[in-house]
């Protein structure tokens, strides 16, 4: 058990200086770090991803970074996690603070990560796939998963600039493709959103700047914009101006969720987050296909090929969190893959001492709020914890913590429950 030092990254749509999240953990857990008050804070890597692998805050450890640390010391993985996942820690850990949209995108599945690595290595960095789990610690906002069929077909024809993209021929076709027949609800949902994705450059720009004068009209006029779905329309044109992905909200579910709710995003569900700040556990990958809302590489044909076009409810994009039986504190959100589950551990005021089980993986605690002092039988002194702390625990390790903080403490932590 020892204390590691996070790296943060200053993507562009990040919270920027005290207003984040990651900024905030970042100066609670080192006094010495300048917040710089305008630069973006967007995300804090917590984990071995060679982008920002985490270091290492004992002295008395001769690696530097956890990444070398659990090279040195696979055992500490877990003897199920080492074999499963060739001795790497499978997940990383982040908080992310996010003020502008991120990309309209989604991860490939195993197969297809290993097929795009080979073919683009310079887009595509790694061969793993990217399951994913955002957990909001304040409200948080964001695009995930196709809506259902009559919300978007009344979209369709609600707003005309949006029927002129996809043409009448397929957007004729998903009117009349009937709750009945999924496969033929799919398809015409895959012709329907490939065609806005791959409609013309020039084409798109005209319509988006006439819908977006249209609304603004209507907003000045005192006019309900609801059946556009005008709001966000506006908020992420003045994003991303001529963006093609401003149009995806048509498609799209507008999932909200309340601090401690979350949704998870498995291989080919299209997503973008848009606003707020959470906590998020993947698998340890960077592959993401974007297809708007971006400056950057799109892949427009890959995303639209790759796509799980099911839609459903944005309230079934909510994923539950069980509490734990023999814990009542902990509350385990276990999403359907091997990789990680996240636990979150609320301990209320009245207990003064706590003990963070062993489970068998290795996993990573981030302290959200509270101090206390944490001892352990693996650890060579005790160590303070305070907001913003991130400690690695081996596997099979406790920690007893004396809490000091009149108000409890909340912790996340992730592990990988095989």
């Amino acid at each position: 058990v020892f204390p590691l030092s996070c790296t943060v990254q200053n993507y562009p749509w990040g919270k920027v200086g005290l207003g984040s999240e990651v900024a905030k953990l970042v100066a609670s857990s080192d006094p010495l770090v300048q917040i710089q008050p305008d630069q973006p804070y967007a995300e804090l890597w917590m984990g071995t991803h060679p982008r920002g692998d985490a270091v290492i805050r004992d002295n008395r450890i001769p690696q530097k970074t956890l990444g070398q640390w659990i090279a040195d010391n696979p055992a500490c993985l877990g003897a199920k996690v080492k074999d499963t996942f060739q001795g790497h820690l499978p997940f990383l850990f982040k908080v992310l603070s996010v003020n502008t949209a991120l990309s309209i995108q989604a991860h490939p599945n195993k197969e297809l990560a290993v097929k795009l690595h080979a073919q683009f290595p310079e887009h595509y960095p790694d061969d793993n796939h990217k399951p994913e789990m955002a957990i909001a610690l304040t409200p948080f906002e964001g695009l995930c998963g196709f809506r259902p069929v009559e919300e978007i077909v009344c979209f369709l024809q609600n707003v005309p600039e949006l029927r002129a993209l996809i043409g009448d021929v397929a957007a004729e076709q998903l009117e009349r493709s009937g709750s009945d027949d999924p496969r033929g609800v799919s398809a015409a949902l895959r012709v329907c959103f490939t065609r806005l994705m791959k409609s013309e450059k020039k084409f798109f720009v005209d319509q988006l700047n006439m819908l977006v004068k249209r609304i603004s009209q209507e907003v000045a006029e005192g006019k309900d914009t609801s059946g556009s779905n005008g709001d966000l329309l506006l908020r992420l044109h003045s994003q991303y101006p001529g963006d093609i992905g401003c149009f995806t909200i048509y498609f799209l579910n507008l999932v909200r969720l309340e601090p401690g709710e979350a949704m998870f995003l498995g291989a080919n569900e299209p997503h973008a987050y848009l606003y707020g700040d959470c906590v998020e556990c993947m698998a340890c990958s960077d592959n993401t296909v974007r297809a708007g809302l971006t400056p950057k590489f799109i892949d427009v044909l890959t995303l639209c090929e790759m796509l799980n076009y099911t839609p459903a409810p944005s309230s079934s994009k909510i994923f539950p969190a069980v509490q734990s039986q023999l814990d009542p504190s902990v509350y385990l959100y276990d999403p359907p893959v091997p990789d990680f589950a996240v636990m979150k551990i609320e301990i209320p005021a009245s207990i003064k001492l706590y003990l963070v089980s062993a489970v068998d993986s290795a996993s990573i605690l981030l302290v959200i709020q509270g101090t206390a002092v944490g001892t352990s039988t693996a650890a060579a002194s005790e160590m303070t914890l305070h907001r913003g702390s991130v400690l690695f625990i081996s596997a099979n390790e406790s920690i007893s913590l004396h809490l000091s903080s009149p108000d409890g403490m909340l912790l996340f932590r992730a592990c990988c429950l095989l």
